[in-house]
């Protein structure tokens, strides 16, 4: 997984129509299980969403900007906005839910 900065991080915010920011720290088992499935409904399910990776443990100030304090915590961004957050225990179903009218309505 590549480092992104949070200049490049906000540049892809703005310029990409659908975006999920996934917060994560590596001593965190729920965000290790849960990265494949995530990885795996975005290829499935909504191909034209870019998945960013961001290490809270290593990257704290990115994390400190979004407000993220717990992992794993997922940002859902349409059109430059934050649409919906999730953390702590998510739910495949939960997310897809989260994704799909938004999806939807901006991409399809």
């Amino acid at each position: 997984m590549q480092k992104e900065s949070l200049h490049s991080i906000q540049d892809q915010i703005n310029t990409t129509p659908a975006l999920l920011l996934y917060f994560f720290s590596d001593k965190c088992a729920p965000c290790i299980s849960l990265r494949p499935k995530v990885e795996q409904l975005l290829s499935n399910n909504y191909p034209a969403m870019k998945l960013i990776y961001i290490d809270s443990e290593s990257q704290p100030e990115i994390a400190g900007h979004f407000g993220v304090f717990s992992s794993p915590t997922l940002l859902l961004i349409f059109d430059g906005h934050e649409h919906q957050r999730l953390s702590k225990y998510v739910a495949i179903p939960q997310l897809d839910a989260a994704i799909n009218r938004p999806y939807s309505l901006l991409i399809d």
